[in-house]
C-alpha cells in the first residue's frame, strides 16, 4: 500500500474560519499510478461540497453548494480532509460577491493540482432541480444469490460469459455494495459504482463478487475506480467502458471519481445516499 503518512490524515487538526488556502494538500497522481506513462482512460473526479459558507459585505452568512470538476490527467488530487478544512476557512470571511468565491476557488484548486478546475456553485433551493435524484437505465447485480469469501480485489472474478448467445452487448450493470476504507485512517467509505460497457457479455455474478471483494481494501477512491477500470479491461476486454463511483459523503464532501475509454465527462445521475 502507498504511504500516505505525509498528509493531515489521522492526525491533529486545527480549524481555522479565515480563508487560507495554504491548508490545501496536493497529493501527486503518480503517487499511486506508479511509473505508467499513458493512461489508458480520460475522465474526471466530480466532487460535491455541500458545505460552502462565507460572510456578505454585511455580516450575513451565504450558502451554497459546490461542484468541482478536476480532470484525471492533473498533476495532483486534493487530499480530502485538507479540502475541507480549505473549505472552513470561508466562514469568518467577508467577500464582496459570489462570483469572487467562485474566481478564488477555483485559482486556489487549480493551483494545488496543477491543472484547469472547473466549478458550478448551485443556490440550495436549485440544486435538486439539476441534479435531482437518479438511477439509470441499467441493472441492478445486487439480489443475486452468490457465495462471498473474498474481501480484498480479486480480479479473478472477472470474466465474460460464454454462455450468453449474444456475441456483444450494450449495457449498464450497478452495484450499491462498493466499500473501500481510507488508506491512512481505516474509516469506511461507501459507493454505488455504474458499469456501462460494450463487448462480449460480462458475467454478472462475479462481477458482483469482484466489487465486494473491495470490501477491506484501503485505497482513496480515484485509484479504487482506477484499479476496477483496469481490471475489466484486462479480464473481459470490452470494445467500449466506462466506470463510475459515487462515494457518500464525509465532512459534507462527496467524491464521484469517472474513468471511460471514450467519454470525458460522467453522467447525470445522483445516487439517492448522497
Amino acid at each position: 500500500m502507498v504511504d500516505h503518512s505525509d498528509t493531515g490524515l489521522g492526525k491533529e487538526t486545527v480549524y481555522n474560519d479565515q480563508y487560507d488556502p495554504s491548508l490545501l494538500f496536493p497529493i501527486p497522481r503518480a503517487k499511486a499510478r506508479g511509473s505508467v506513462s499513458a493512461l489508458a482512460f480520460v475522465g474526471v473526479d466530480l466532487w460535491t461540497a455541500f458545505e460552502i459558507s462565507w460572510l456578505n459585505h454585511d455580516g450575513l452568512p451565504q450558502l451554497a453548494i459546490g461542484e468541482f470538476i478536476f480532470p484525471c490527467t492533473s498533476e495532483s488530487i486534493v487530499e480530502s480532509k485538507s479540502f475541507k478544512l480549505y473549505l472552513n476557512s470561508f466562514i469568518q470571511t467577508t467577500f464582496d460577491s459570489r462570483q469572487l468565491v467562485k474566481e478564488t476557488l477555483i485559482a486556489d484548486l487549480s493551483a494545488a493540482v496543477c491543472a484547469p478546475v472547473e466549478l458550478v456553485l448551485y443556490e440550495i433551493a436549485e440544486y435538486n432541480g439539476f441534479n435531482p435524484v437518479s438511477e439509470p437505465n441499467g441493472v441492478c447485480l445486487d439480489q443475486q444469490v452468490v457465495a462471498i469469501d473474498q474481501y480484498q480485489p480479486d480480479p479473478s472474478q472477472l470474466s465474460v460469459d460464454k454462455h450468453v448467445s449474444e456475441a456483444e452487448v450494450s449495457e449498464i450493470l450497478y452495484s450499491h455494495l462498493l466499500k473501500t476504507n481510507c488508506p491512512v485512517t481505516d474509516q469506511p467509505d461507501w459507493a454505488s459504482v455504474y458499469i456501462e460497457y460494450r463487448g462480449a457479455p460480462i458475467n454478472r455474478a462475479g462481477l458482483l463478487k469482484y466489487i465486494v471483494s473491495f470490501r477491506q481494501h484501503q485505497d482513496f477512491h480515484e485509484q479504487c475506480v482506477e484499479k476496477i477500470f483496469s481490471d475489466i479491461v484486462e479480464r473481459c476486454k470490452p470494445k467500449e467502458l466506462s466506470v463510475y463511483a459515487r462515494y457518500m459523503r464525509r465532512g459534507g464532501l462527496d467524491i464521484n471519481p469517472y474513468r471511460s475509454t471514450h467519454q470525458s465527462r460522467p453522467p447525470s445521475y445522483r445516487q439517492v445516499r448522497q
